[in-house]
């Protein structure tokens, strides 16, 4: 049955204009404007971000150290230990292990460096050689001038390269800034979450309040598995690398093995730099062959993590695509540098669980969001 002439809009009607646009088109056009919207609202965080990142970097530090440490605060709950001491005790012990890692990674770098560069000058003078007298024939001149003025600089700059990065004041007052905030919200986050987590969440209408609060215990929950799963891979990672070097006597194991240990906190890149930096160690103190081998205790040791230990650890609660990864981190290091690099990825975990958060699934609250219990006998302040 047709429709009457009358049912057809009229060009007057402002339904009508709408009629002759094709529907994929206003599909798409409706996804256009939405997604620049969200784009805007991305640059503006961003923006933000390194506007006040002195604040925002402690935060996100503080988050992810809570996420690491909520299941030892938990344990010493559970032992009949107050809160409050568990969170100091797991606080001191976390920042005392880091403290003295640091300090052994430096000392091992003062005294490395100036001891390595004389292994570049020689590894420079053989390749010097071997451009001059090899198939190359390359103008021994010019190779002369440029490896002595390389050696020069190596041998004036030695006591500069270890120490001067720790000799700025003002990075030293920063560095300690933030790490007394970091330590300061750490404590807060794990004893009393759960009410700061509230009561940010009142800026939500009531409707929605309860649906937030859960995804975001989803989020948290999703974080702390990326965060311990992350650690211990990053830990078995610079084990075995470490070993490899040792053995193939490669110098500075030691700061290597940290900067491998930090580089697979930024998934991907970080561990192909940090095991770039090693290849060229190895290259510049011992050669091809060396660097060789180094390249391939490198792959071994990525496919086991990638094929082995990330699946394993990690799961599919945190499974992310690859592209998904390298697009964040590229995102975040074009932002924000090192510090977005590194915490792109657990803001993505963490956005991809509570994006897709679905109130039915029921999940408990997390140490860090439920009520404190008083094991002391008094109430909680």
């Amino acid at each position: 049955m047709s429709a009457e002439p009358g049912d057809r809009p009229s060009p007057n009607d402002p339904s009508w204009a709408a009629a002759q646009v094709h529907p994929g088109v206003r599909a798409a056009a409706a996804w256009t404007w939405r997604l620049l919207i969200l784009a805007a609202g991305l640059y503006a965080l961003g923006k933000l971000f390194l506007f006040a990142q002195e604040v925002f970097v402690p935060v996100a530090v503080a988050i992810l150290l809570s996420a690491l440490l909520v299941p030892l605060v938990g344990w010493l709950e559970r032992h009949r230990i107050p809160r409050s001491v568990g969170v100091l005790t797991a606080v001191v012990a976390t920042f005392a292990i880091i403290a003295a890692g640091l300090t052994f990674v430096v000392q091992q770098l003062i005294v490395g460096i100036p001891r390595m560069s004389g292994d570049i000058a020689d590894s420079i003078s053989k390749t010097r050689n071997w451009l001059e007298t090899g198939p190359l024939h390359m103008d021994s001149e010019n190779l002369r001038n440029v490896s002595n003025d390389m050696i020069d600089w190596l041998k004036a700059h030695e006591a500069s390269i270890a120490t001067g990065a720790l000799d700025t004041a003002t990075v030293a007052t920063k560095l300690v800034t933030a790490a007394l905030l970091t330590v300061f919200l750490l404590i807060f986050f794990l004893y009393d979450g759960h009410r700061i987590w509230e009561f940010v969440t009142r800026i939500v209408p009531s409707a929605h309040r309860e649906h937030v609060r859960g995804a975001g215990d989803a989020g948290y929950r999703t974080l702390q598995s990326y965060v311990r799963a992350t650690v211990l891979v990053a830990f078995i990672d610079a084990v075995f690398i470490g070993i490899g070097l040792a053995i193939l006597r490669v110098p500075m194991v030691m700061p290597l093995m940290a900067l491998i240990f930090l580089g697979a906190f930024i998934p991907i890149v970080g561990s192909v730099a940090a095991g770039s930096l090693a290849v060229l160690v190895a290259l510049a103190t011992h050669g091809w062959f060396t660097a060789v081998l180094v390249v391939v205790v490198l792959i071994v040791v990525m496919q086991v993590e990638g094929h082995v230990l990330q699946p394993f650890l990690l799961g599919r609660s945190v499974k992310l695509h690859p592209v998904a990864v390298i697009l964040v981190i590229a995102i975040g290091l074009m932002v924000a540098g090192i510090v977005g690099g590194l915490l792109a990825v657990p803001l993505l975990a963490f956005a991809n669980t509570a994006v897709s958060f679905r109130p039915q699934e029921g999940l408990d609250q997390d140490w860090l969001l439920e009520e404190p219990v008083d094991v002391s006998g008094g109430e909680n302040p």
